[in-house]
């Protein structure tokens, strides 16, 4: 099998332990080679502009633009790219957001190997990959658009700033690990508050826990 028959693949993650554990992963497959990685957003985007490849595995997470709005910018330039998202997160965290947004598929970086593999070789084909947990809910939501609850009514950053605020994290510390200033998230607070009818973090922590999206 030569170069091109193969599935081109881009890694896009600002872990160097991921970045390589990924590597190792699919060196060992035939028919997948990795041609090129970024450490973060903007050299992701970068990286798309000048590289002819099949599959991005783009961390949801970066130190400088949400993943989300990374794969929004990248899908508007290279529309026919398979995305697949990695993170951490639980998939009813962020999965639906990320295919509603473009991506080809959402897998947790706690998955087993062959899993990763498969779902590459599955979005390289042009299908979407979603694993049967996140298949139930999204059947779940089907039809649900008159009950949709507070939270998925938040942009992308209002969610991502009620997350990392129920997770115990405070505006500054929020800023620091997303980059920007602390009146920035203070404003994301502070809309997302006013959409979901809340009065403070605690309320806010309170609607997290119950609603299971954070543990």
């Amino acid at each position: 099998m030569n170069a091109k028959e193969k599935i081109q693949i881009l890694i896009a993650d600002d872990h160097a332990i991921v970045r390589e554990g990924l590597k190792q992963i699919l060196a060992d497959t035939r028919d997948i080679v990795v041609a090129g990685h970024a450490d973060n957003g903007s050299d992701a985007i970068k990286l798309v502009r000048n590289s002819d490849c099949d599959v991005l595995l783009l961390d949801i997470s970066m130190p400088d633009r949400s993943g989300i709005e990374v794969l929004k910018q990248i899908k508007k330039e290279s529309p026919r790219l398979a995305v697949l998202m990695l993170s951490m997160h639980r998939e009813d965290q962020y999965a639906i957001r990320s295919l509603k947004a473009g991506a080809a598929g959402y897998l947790n970086k706690q998955s087993a190997p062959d899993q990763l593999v498969d779902a590459i070789r599955q979005v390289a084909s042009g299908r979407k990959y979603i694993s049967s947990a996140l298949a139930q809910e999204l059947a779940n939501q089907l039809g649900d658009d008159r009950n949709v609850p507070p939270h998925e009514t938040l942009s992308d950053r209002e969610y991502q700033t009620l997350i990392m605020i129920a997770s115990g994290k405070t505006v500054g510390d929020i800023a620091y690990e997303l980059s920007l200033s602390v009146k920035t998230i203070s404003m994301y607070r502070s809309r997302l508050l006013q959409k979901m009818k809340l009065r403070h973090n605690a309320e806010l922590t309170h609607y997290a826990i119950k609603n299971q999206l954070v543990e």
